[in-house]
Parts: structure tokens; sequence; C-alpha cells
């Protein structure tokens, strides 16, 4: 079955596929909507979302991710960004510090400036973030910004004693977690850890999800879901800023998880990217090993290439960009800690001749230009 994809350069990370089965639902579902729209489909709706919605992605995460809710903490948000924009909103005030891991997501980083919040780096080794020095660092935080399930960018999972460190650091001290578990639907071996979420008995985790990853990024569709507390100032702020999301594509949602669609799309998409992670794997021993070495993920749709001592990442970058090849260094999203010369390279949404083929064109490159190794 062929794939339509999303983006367009090898290796850029963050596509989806949407294939030929899924693509006939979802035609299929819209079309139903649109044929027999309901009334509210017409006009303004509610700033959390529809509660059908929220019904359906309350009973997913309670089996798939051990998340303890009730459908009415769910907001339904424009993609995770707008959930985690409008958390960083309420919760924040200037110059309050926020732990954040070190590397991390620059685009949090970026929301937690545009908020003037106290940016406070915690380094990341083999278990997730190192909480103690954050306690060390700033035991007074009002926030920790986590990616338990597959760090972001280097795809470590948080170990079970870290998570029960940061949940007694949060009750404690009276401080929020934000769990952003963007891509923990794509798991290639064994069962993930249950969410943070899940097993903080304190209530102060805000777990944030996304439809960008495990449907397609077009459809701006993420979520959160609340401790009771931060519900209603959440609420308000949502409607000081688009009111609700958009009505029709949240209805054809609702039906693709309600009618039982989603479970097996997912089964599909992970045998897709399991086949497309194992052929860049196996191309980058084949064409790359002079300058990289990958460390294959267990879990995530993206996968870290270490590069060989003396190497720049950002240099690698240059020369791929002339190739139209996109590789994503890992040295500027590191804060404190000592930059990691690494790239990130996507494999999902990629077929795996187009992995292969990259992976070839890229070793000639890099051979034509003589980096220093």
């Amino acid at each position: 079955s062929s794939a339509i994809p999303f983006g367009t350069l090898p290796f850029s990370t963050g596509r989806s596929a949407f294939d030929e089965r899924s693509l006939r639902i979802w035609r299929s579902l819209t079309l139903r909507h649109l044929q027999r729209p309901d009334p509210d489909m017409l006009g303004y709706g509610e700033p959390g979302g529809p509660a059908a919605l929220r019904q359906a992605i309350a009973r997913y995460l309670q089996s798939a991710r051990a998340v303890r809710c009730e459908p009415e903490q769910v907001v339904i948000t424009a993609g995770a960004q707008q959930a985690i924009d409008l958390v960083l909103r309420v919760l924040l005030r200037p110059g309050e510090p926020v732990w954040l891991e070190d590397p991390c997501y620059p685009a949090v980083r970026a929301a937690l400036e545009a908020v003037r919040a106290r940016v406070v780096p915690v380094p990341v080794d083999g278990q997730g973030m190192a909480v103690a020095v954050g306690v060390a660092a700033a035991p007074d935080a009002r926030l920790a910004y986590v990616t338990p399930s597959s760090h972001y960018p280097l795809g470590v999972v948080l170990s079970m004693a870290r998570r029960m460190e940061l949940l007694a650091w949060a009750r404690t001290v009276g401080a929020w977690v934000l769990e952003d578990d963007y891509d923990s639907e794509f798991r290639y071996a064994g069962r993930p850890l249950a969410s943070l979420q899940g097993i903080d008995g304190g209530g102060r985790v805000i777990y944030v999800g996304t439809f960008s990853k495990v449907l397609f990024p077009g459809l701006r569709l993420g979520y959160a879901v609340l401790p009771p507390e931060l519900l209603d100032p959440v609420l308000a702020m949502r409607r000081l800023t688009d009111w609700h999301p958009a009505t029709l594509y949240t209805g054809v949602v609702t039906d693709f998880l309600s009618d039982g669609h989603f479970g097996p799309h997912l089964r599909r998409m992970r045998r897709r990217y399991t086949a497309a992670r194992d052929a860049l794997a196996d191309a980058i021993g084949a064409h790359l090993s002079p300058w990289m070495a990958a460390e294959v993920p267990e879990q995530g749709m993206k996968l870290i290439a270490r590069l060989r001592p003396g190497l720049s990442d950002r240099a690698v970058e240059a020369v791929a960009a002339r190739r139209g090849i996109a590789v994503r260094p890992v040295s500027p999203m590191h804060i404190a800690a000592p930059p990691l010369q690494a790239l990130m390279l996507g494999f999902t949404g990629h077929e795996p001749g187009a992995l292969r083929h990259a992976a070839r064109e890229l070793g000639a490159a890099l051979a034509a230009a003589r980096l220093d190794v």
C-alpha cells in the first residue's frame, strides 16, 4: 500500500505515513459528517472541545497509557504546542524558575522564554532527567517539563526511580510536572512504562499528547489532561485565544477512535516504521560508518547518530543541506550541558528505499567534503 507522504526531504523528522486504508476510512468519515451536518458542527463550540471526543480520548488514554482521568479533565487543543502554551501562560509569572531537560525540545524553550520564565537546565543521562541536579539548582521551581517516554532529542526513557523522585519533589514543594508524551504510541519492543500521570497520586502532573504524530501534523489536534484545579483557568485562557477547536475534524477523529479504526491504524504504522527504522540503521552502517554510529531506538520516530570525535554536527548539516538532505544537529538543542555532536534523523513517513538512497548520497557528499575527523 502506497504511503501519502507529509513533508519532503529525506530524514526530516515528525513525518507521518497515512496508508491507503486509513485514507479511505478518513474520506468516508469526513463525507459522513458533511452529508448530514450536525447543527453543532456549524456553530461555536465549547472551549474544551466536544464531549464525545473528550470521552474517546479519556478511554484511549486509560487503556493505552494508564492515565487516570475523567473526560471533563481533557482539553482539546490545536496541537501539543498550544496545550503547552496555555499551561505556561496560566501557571507562570515572569522570573519563575522552570526545570527544562538539557538538551531540550527547542519549541518549548522558546515558549518558556516567551512567558519570561527562568529556564533552569537539568542534564539528561542514561536514566533521563537528573532530578537531584534540578533539586540542587532550583528546589523551589514552579514547574518541570519532561518527555519521560522518549526524551527529546536523545530518546532516553525516564527510569522508574527518577519518576518517583520527580513526583516526590513536586508533591513536597507543590510544583507542577508537565509530561509531554508526544510519540509514546510508537514502541517497537516491549510495553512502554505507564505515564507519569498514571503513577502520580498527588495530582501534580499535567499530561499533554498529540494526534500530529499518530495521524498527521496538518490535523493540528492535541490535548491536555489537567488536574481539576487547573481546568477553569486553562479553559478561560483558551476562550481568550481561539475559543474552541475546529468542529469538522474533531467529529471525524471522534469517529476514527470510537469506531475502532485507531488501533489497527497504529499497528500498521508500527510495522511500517519498524521497517523504516531498520533500513535506516542498516544504511548508516553500510554508507556512513566512517562519520557516525546509529543508536537504534526501541521507541519514537527518530534515530540519533553520534558523530565520530572531532566532527561537528553543524558542519555535517551544511554538507547534507547542499544535497537536499535534512539532518538536525543535536548540539544547538543543549543549554548548559557540554553539547553532544550528533544528528537527529527521522525515519517515519519515509520509504526504506528512499532512506537507503539518502544515506548513500550523504556518504558520497561527506567523502567529497573531506571533513576533518
